[in-house]
């Protein structure tokens, strides 16, 4: 059932509508038929049977989870294909490296109450689940106590009691996990909340599921983004313009029809985006899809993600040489997060030198 209410907003029309059976099912049946078995990655991408014992080894340590649609993106035959390399449990995974941990950004420190985590001024983040639809090799959160709770339970209203605690909270962020493995239902609890308390500006979203699972944005999501008392800000994470095909240019068209504002953050990773011309393509399939780049991280360093990490130095030059070839919004902003810093600390705020010729 529609109901179409006026409202004196943005938004000409606020349109709530639960979302239907068959909606749910679709998303969520191709949730759960995500690959979690590394034989069955390996065999469906046509990739030696060698790499299946130390992918099991490490399996066991954090689990394989990568949905079919976006194994259907990556290269056969290619163990190097940038894609596989964020999903397939690997051997270096193992080892024990000094200076990687299990909470490398302080949200144990910065946990107020289960599920609530203050760090910024004017910020709070609700952790809204402990589902992924994919589980990302250099996850900083691949260890996180997500049984101790999640701001989703009892429909929303111990997390926004703790909330109400903080005084100068004027944006709230989603994260997890992944808000968006949250069904419709529960989402649609947020709306009266966030209309019973204006001082709340804006949504923002953190979520991969538009691009490894755009059947999430379906006309059910739309609605309910469509319907929200405040504006909503949708960060995806994207680290690479071949996670880029026909379904989600479709969602993210749907979601910017919506009014939703899209940006993307992105990780620098060794063998995955550690690359001038690679940032560069990802930039502009960003913005051909209606996203604008906002951050690129440094590697959060979390226990069993060392060979992923890019030298600082190395950062830098990629830094300057996106901003030599691409104009300004085009150029995400290099940061790292230091535990305790009032913000992310941003690495490409200066001029960078960048040498013809550099191998960056």
């Amino acid at each position: 059932m529609l109901t179409v209410e006026d409202k004196s907003s943005t938004k000409s029309a606020m349109i709530t509508r639960e979302p239907t059976s068959s909606q749910q099912a679709g998303w969520q049946q191709a949730l759960a038929a995500a690959v979690t078995d590394p034989r069955e990655l390996l065999a469906m991408l046509e990739l030696d049977l060698a790499l299946l014992p130390a992918a099991r080894a490490a399996h066991q340590q954090f689990r394989l989870r990568v949905p079919r649609g976006f194994v259907a993106r990556m290269r056969p035959r290619d163990p190097a294909d940038p894609l596989l390399r964020q999903v397939l449990p690997l051997a270096a995974e193992l080892r024990q490296m000094s200076g990687f941990i299990s909470d490398p950004v302080g949200d144990g420190a910065a946990t107020l109450a289960p599920a609530l985590l203050s760090k910024y001024s004017g910020r709070a983040l609700f952790i809204a689940s402990g589902a992924c639809a994919i589980n990302c090799r250099y996850c900083f959160r691949r260890e996180y106590p997500y049984g101790d709770g999640i701001a989703a339970a009892a429909d929303w209203a111990p997390a926004f009691a703790q909330l109400d605690r903080l005084a100068d909270v004027d944006e709230l962020i989603l994260s997890g996990g992944d808000p968006l493995t949250l069904s419709d239902a529960r989402l649609h609890k947020l709306g009266p909340a966030l209309a019973r308390r204006p001082w709340i500006r804006r949504l923002r979203i953190h979520s991969r599921l538009p691009v490894v699972l755009p059947e999430r944005i379906d006309s059910g999501f739309l609605a309910w983004a469509d319907a929200l008392p405040i504006p909503l800000v949708l960060v995806i994470h994207t680290n690479h313009a071949n996670e880029f095909d026909g379904t989600v240019a479709t969602a993210m068209a749907d979601l910017r029809r919506a009014g939703v504002m899209l940006l993307n953050q992105s990780v620098l990773l060794a063998g995955v985006n550690d690359d001038a011309d690679a940032l560069a393509d990802l930039s502009e399939a960003l913005f051909a899809n209606g996203v604008l780049p906002y951050y690129l991280h440094m590697l959060d360093r979390v226990r069993g993600a060392a060979h992923f990490e890019v030298p600082e130095d190395q950062a830098r030059r990629l830094a300057g040489a996106l901003a030599a070839r691409l104009p300004g919004y085009l150029v995400p902003r290099l940061v790292r997060e230091v535990p305790g810093a009032p913000g992310k600390t941003p690495l490409n705020s200066g001029p960078v030198a960048v040498v013809p010729g550099d191998a960056v």
